[in-house]
């Protein structure tokens, strides 16, 4: 495979710096598209950049994250410029109320036949059924694509339009891209796994309700005072609460990380992605968090997707509560170590709000928490 996208960071968001990149980049591609990522700081500048393409005529499509990713550092200003040689087919859903199985009809009608593609998909966080969505597309698809993505919006978890094409900027909807000649991403969490288990007796979405009958903040507080002798309470759940996130067990063994990120009035626990009713749950081990493990997971899957990573450039999506559990020092460790492992040319993205992918190759799409997902561009 070719390589067929370019990546550049730009620190200052404005046409003076804009035009000169995407001049150069059109007159060697005429067919070129860009997928962009803009950090929360600088999301009032999102109009500086649409007028700016409108007035090139370049497409443009992307997504507002909490920060970017570059040079192993997390960035609060400036843009992230991916450019493709021809512009992918795209799709840019406002409303999601049809469900994922009539979204996967329309997007099916523009796959090949013949060729490796990848279906990437940009949620905006406040979504509250991803996970059924993601069941549905791959109902309808199952192994016609690979996929991987991520969720846009801001770390404080209140509602901010956060995907964007050229014209348009919104909330509550998906970003879809179909990209040729691509395998897939590879994702991992490397979080340990006690036996324990127990049920989410009563959901709702993206909220637990009960645990084994019992109010769910009742059981999550007992729970994380008897395994870590920690008391969480309303005025340090935030601070706490991404320290111990709950494992969704399924029955090939893989474990699906959700983090609770926030206690509503009724003592419900709202999580980044659903939790269906009668999940078997655990509470992760996860002050112990094995990034050694990570890393050598993603770096084997990306080598296996796509070959050796050296000199490549690597896409990656950062979960904001795995750096919020770590903290920003020890992530941005992970992230010069894994730029080491991989001898990367450059490795690029964002602070994500939960990530889709899978840790098998041609795995099924899962919705996770506390994970990394990368993937190499050939």
């Amino acid at each position: 495979m070719k390589k067929n996208i370019k990546v550049t960071y730009l620190q200052t968001i404005s046409e003076e710096f804009l035009s000169p990149v995407l001049e150069i980049w059109n007159t060697k591609f005429p067919k070129m598209g860009i997928y962009a990522l803009i950090p929360e700081a600088e999301k009032d500048k999102l109009s500086i950049v649409q007028e700016t393409f409108r007035k090139k005529n370049i497409q443009l499509v992307g997504g507002i994250f909490p920060e970017l990713i570059h040079d192993n550092q997390f960035k609060k200003e400036g843009i992230l410029l991916f450019c493709f040689e021809a512009m992918p087919i795209f799709q840019l859903y406002e409303d999601l109320s049809e469900g994922g199985i009539s979204i996967a009809k329309q997007l099916s009608n523009h796959l090949g036949k013949n060729e490796d593609e990848s279906l990437f998909l940009l949620f905006d966080a406040m979504v509250p059924n991803i996970s059924t969505l993601l069941d549905e597309i791959y109902l309808e698809l199952a192994n016609r694509v690979h996929y991987f993505g991520a969720n846009a919006g801001s770390e404080s978890f209140q509602p901010m339009p956060c995907l964007f094409d050229g014209n348009r900027l919104l909330g509550n909807g998906l970003l879809a891209l179909i990209l040729p000649n691509h395998k897939g991403a590879v994702l991992e969490h490397g979080y340990h796994v006690p036996e324990q288990t127990f049920f989410a007796t009563s959901t709702s979405g993206n909220r637990i309700i009960q645990i084994d009958w019992k109010p769910a903040f009742e059981v999550y507080q007992e729970l994380v005072y008897k395994q870590f002798g920690v008391t969480i309470n309303q005025s340090n759940f935030y601070e706490l609460a991404v320290h111990y996130p709950f494992g969704i067990v399924r029955a090939s063994d893989q474990v699906v990380v959700r983090i609770p990120v926030a206690l509503q009035e009724d003592g419900s626990l709202f999580c980044v992605g659903e939790v269906k009713e009668n999940s078997i749950l655990t509470l992760l081990e996860c002050p112990i968090v094995d990034s050694k493990k990570t890393l050598d997971v993603i770096h084997s899957g990306v080598t296996t997707l796509n070959g050796e990573t050296e000199n490549k450039e690597i896409s990656i999506f950062y979960c904001a509560g795995r750096r919020l559990h770590l903290g920003k020092e020890n992530a941005e460790k992970e992230l010069l170590d894994f730029s080491e492992l991989t001898k990367a040319s450059s490795i690029s993205g964002a602070l994500s709000l939960g990530e889709i992918g899978g840790s098998t190759i041609q795995g099924y799409p899962s919705f996770q928490n506390a994970t990394i997902v990368a993937t190499s561009w050939q």
